[in-house]
């Protein structure tokens, strides 16, 4: 199996980095095409021993597996470009937000009669093999076509197979979620700052405090309800509960809770 990206950005370079680190393909079997070879993703991906190309035909050409890495307004003119040269070898994955998987299969029916389309939608930890993924398979893809993305979006995270209309929900969801959380971590780390803490072990408990939030969550399958922390007893130490969640911002709410909890913490022991 060999696979090709058309768009070397930052989706492109996380998945490779992914795929290699999980190790389910060598990356002289990796082709990516990218008009601007001054992209710093571009350098990095040519360090890790990926094939680059400005050609996007020479990429369709040297891969089975095609993922259409580009910004959704580009994708009707690359499957202009591409669509004579696809075969019924390839499997065309489109990475494009909101571009549906009947106006890539419409675009590329001029050329084929069986084109295999499936659209996903992923995140950036895939970078870390921490990815979320969702696909949806399209008219003439089969089965098998589901297993082998589902192979290797699983090596990089969680994936799994839904309707496409849910995918748009799926972009807002986990696409847009590794944002939110640094913005909550950024700002618990601000609150562990202005408590007196070190920002670099600020950021760092904070992570940890998140994965480990993570972790728990994903382990339990239990409501997020459930793991929240008790209000402080007589001769407990638990944490105090956390300023209201639904009053003010989202960053003022994080930020206010490491320091109303730091606070109530320090009149709970006494001082």
């Amino acid at each position: 199996m060999s696979v090709g990206f058309i768009g070397a950005g930052q989706l492109a370079h996380a998945l490779v980095k992914g795929f290699t680190a999980a190790g389910v393909i060598a990356t002289h079997r990796i082709t990516a095409s990218s008009p601007d070879t001054d992209l710093p993703t571009v350098s990095g991906l040519r360090k890790m021993g990926v094939s680059m190309t400005t050609s996007n035909k020479e990429t369709v050409n040297k891969s089975d597996v095609l993922f259409l890495a580009v910004k959704p307004h580009i994708i009707p003119f690359v499957l202009d470009e591409i669509g004579p040269d696809i075969e019924d070898r390839h499997l065309i994955v489109s990475c494009a937000a909101g571009v549906t998987i009947s106006s890539i299969e419409k675009k590329l029916l001029q050329y084929r009669s069986a084109p295999k389309v499936m659209r996903c939608m992923t995140n950036t930890p895939v970078v870390v093999r921490e990815g979320a993924t969702v696909y949806a398979t399209g008219t003439h893809a089969e089965v098998e076509d589901g297993k082998l993305l589902e192979q290797l979006m699983s090596s990089v995270g969680f994936c799994t197979e839904v309707e496409e209309d849910l995918i748009d929900a799926v972009t807002g969801l986990s696409g847009s979620g590794p944002a939110y959380a640094f913005t909550a971590l950024d700002a618990l780390a601000d609150g562990g700052v202005k408590m007196g803490l070190p920002r670099r072990l600020a950021l760092r408990l904070g992570a940890q405090a998140l994965l480990g939030a993570a972790k728990m969550l994903l382990d339990s399958e239990q409501h997020p309800g459930h793991h929240h922390p008790r209000s402080a007893r007589d001769g407990e130490r638990w944490l105090p509960q956390p300023v209201d969640q639904r009053s003010g911002g989202f960053v003022h709410q994080n930020t206010g809770a490491a320091v109303s909890c730091r606070s109530r913490t320090h009149f709970s022991s006494g001082h």
